[in-house]
Order: structure tokens, then sequence, then C-alpha cells
């Protein structure tokens, strides 16, 4: 009987490092500068561990289930209908939230690259970040196959702009920059290694799409573990090179009005090009961060197009979807208008309701999947009951070092 050829390891690894990798990388630079290189890559390093392990636990109860179960099955099955309605309006929160934080920083960059080529115009931020969202909300309203098309371009530009970039960077890096570590000793220290946790957290976000993964994979656990662990890894990895390249290149006391314009990607690049050996890179750097959050604000605002469509019942018409156009778009956009420096504090939120969505409810999914099937042995993550409230309170921590740390 010939067993049902299964696809290629390298397939699922990309789509956990796709998914995890997106313009949220740009933020944590200024978001962990607080404790440096140092600090920045044992907090990586903690995350990827904790991530990994919500991955694992997802994945042992998604198990349970017939193949092609979401979420929104797995969590009204394991947990019921009111944590599945909690666990829909923090992943509709994280949507809205990412979309405002991509459309602020991508009219900074777009208000950037214009200023740089076509000066004459003279666009202001407002109209920058309006231009950025029309041109490309107008490839989600047309249609997914639109989207893809252009994803493929900016994801393939970025790749080459990014190792572009890096090179330059890397080369460029000044070891007493890179080490010049900010006293642990320093009460402040602390607050900051603490307020990179949900930062960190968005970076490694790639459980969304690990319910498809199962499916892909036809239940096969151990193909998706080692996409995870492989996927995950190429994620940190670069995490690490682009820490390197930032803070090796720019001094702690150049990081104040960045930090002043709430982590602006303009504002970084602004700041990273007066220390950068030559104006090619500082151009090829400003394509890598317009590509990264253009390529991240398709991949988040289809997923919330889709969701806003569904959720209302709009239909696929013209005016229907003009309609979730509307409802997709106009609403961060407002807030872009109106607070167009929040690109760290967006993030930051985010990691808030990743903490319960991804975090939370994997461990609670696990610790239910463990009462209801008490006899199933197909998977089942390592470190027992202790490691199911470590991940919980993990989540926790995530939500009150955010809420703490914004007041």
């Amino acid at each position: 009987m010939n067993k049902q050829k299964l696809p290629s390891l390298l397939w699922g690894s990309m789509i956990i490092a796709g998914t995890a990798i997106g313009a949220g990388m740009l933020a944590n630079p200024t978001a962990m500068s607080g404790i440096w290189f140092i600090g920045s890559v044992v907090m990586l390093l903690f995350t990827w561990f904790y991530t990994v392990v919500a991955g694992l636990m997802l994945l042992e109860a998604n198990l349970h289930f017939p193949e092609g179960a979401n979420f929104n099955t797995m969590v009204t099955k394991l947990l019921g209908k009111g944590w599945n309605i909690a666990n829909g309006l923090a992943v509709t929160f994280t949507l809205y939230i990412l979309t405002y934080a991509y459309i602020t920083s991508g009219g900074g960059i777009t208000e950037r690259l214009l200023l740089q080529f076509v000066p004459q115009l003279e666009l202001s931020h407002s109209g920058s970040s309006i231009l950025f969202c029309f041109v490309l909300a107008l490839f989600i309203s047309i249609s997914t196959r639109a989207v893809s098309r252009l994803s493929t371009l900016l994801i393939g530009g970025m790749i080459i702009a990014f190792f572009l970039s890096t090179t330059g960077l890397l080369s460029s890096v000044k070891a007493s920059v890179l080490f010049d570590t900010p006293a642990q000793e320093d009460p402040s220290y602390i607050l900051y290694l603490f307020s990179a946790l949900p930062m960190c957290l968005v970076s490694f976000g790639y459980h969304v799409c690990l319910p498809s993964l199962v499916s892909y994979y036809h239940k096969n656990s151990q193909l998706v573990i080692k996409s995870i662990l492989i996927g995950t890894g190429i994620a940190f990895f670069i995490y690490v090179l682009w820490q390197m390249a930032v803070q090796g290149n720019l001094p702690h006391e150049a990081f104040a009005p960045v930090i002043a314009k709430g982590g602006d990607v303009a504002a970084l690049l602004n700041a990273l090009s007066a220390y950068i050996p030559t104006q090619a890179i500082s151009v090829v750097l400003d394509f890598f961060a317009y590509m990264a959050i253009a390529s991240s604000f398709l991949g988040v605002t289809l997923g919330l197009f889709d969701y806003i469509a569904d959720l209302f019942h709009f239909g696929n018409s013209l005016w229907g979807r003009i309609k979730t156009t509307l409802i997709t778009f106009l609403p961060p956009l407002l807030m872009s208008l109106l607070y167009p420096y929040g690109f760290v504090t967006a993030i930051a939120y985010a990691g808030v309701a990743v903490s319960f969505s991804s975090i939370m409810i994997s461990a609670l999914m696990v610790r239910s999947s463990r009462k209801k099937f008490p006899q199933a042995t197909t998977y089942r993550t390592f470190g027992g009951i202790p490691l199911i409230y470590f991940m919980i309170a993990m989540g926790v921590l995530n939500i009150v070092v955010q809420l703490v740390v914004s007041r």
C-alpha cells in the first residue's frame, strides 16, 4: 500500500518564517534600545522559546480535530462560545491595530521617498499616509489575486533589499557602539527589559497559520514540529542580524528623536542615515522598510477584509466590496491622521492581543484537550502541567506589562 506523499519540509518552514517575519521587526531596535544588543538577543531567544512552546501546544490541541479545523472550531469545542468570542475580538483588535501601525509608518516612509525622488510634490505626512493606504487598499478591494501578485513582487524586492542593506550596515558595525550595553544594575533596565516583551512577541506571531499547516501536512506532527523550529529559527537569525545592523551603527543617544516620534520607522531611517557610510545603502534601506511594511499591510488587511465581509455578509458585489473596504480601512486611517507617530506603541498593543489569542488560548486549549481526550497519544507537548501554567503566566505578564508601561 503506497503512502501518501507529503509536501516538502521547506515549504512549511517558509510559511512559518514568512508569517512571523514582517514589519514588526522594524520596531525592535527602538523598542529594545533600553536593553541594547546583548539584552535584545537574550529577550529574542526567550521569546522564541515560549512562542515555539505555544505552537507545539496549539499543534497538540489541533490534532484532536479533523483536518481543516480552525481556531473558531477548536476554541468553541474546547473552551466554549464565550472564550471564542473573546478570542475573535482579540484577533480583530490585532488586525486593526496593526493596520493603523502600518499606515502611520508607511505614510512616513512614503513622505521620505517622495522627498528624495519627487521633491517638488511636497506631500505632507497626512497626505502620504492617505496615498499609501489608498493605493494598497485598491489592490485589496479588487481581488485576492491582485494582492498575491503585488505581494510576490514586494516580498521578492524586500528580500533583495534586506540583504543589500544589512550587508552594507554590518560592514560598518562598530564594536564600541554594539556592545555599549546599559548598566544592568540600573533600576530602569528591568523596566525596559519587561516592556520589550510584547514587542518581541509580535515578531514571532506565526500561530494564526498553524491549523492550515497541520492540514497541509495531513496531521503529520513531526513535519509540523520541524517546520516550526526551522521557520522560527530563520526569523530569530534575521532579527539578530537586524538588531546588529542598527544598534551597531546608531548610538544610544541617537534614538532620542526616534523615541520622541513613537518609534516611527521614517524617523529611525532618518537618524540611521547620518551613520551609514554611503547614500546608496540609505536608499536601499528605505526601499526595504517600505516593502516590508507594504507586504505586511497587504497580508494583515486581506485577513481583516475577508473577516469583515464574512461578519456582515456583504457579499462579493461591487457595492459589497466598497462597504467592506470602507469598514476595513477608514477607522485605522482616521486614527493614523489623528495620531501619526504611534508605530511602536501600536505594535506593543498588538502584542497584548497576541498574548491572549496565541499564548494563553493555546495553553488553555491543551489543558482542556488533555481532560477531554485523556487516551489520545498522537503527540503531547513536553513539560506537563507546570509548562501549561508557565505559558498562561507569560500571557498575563505580557498584558500587565504593556498596561503598566502605557500609563
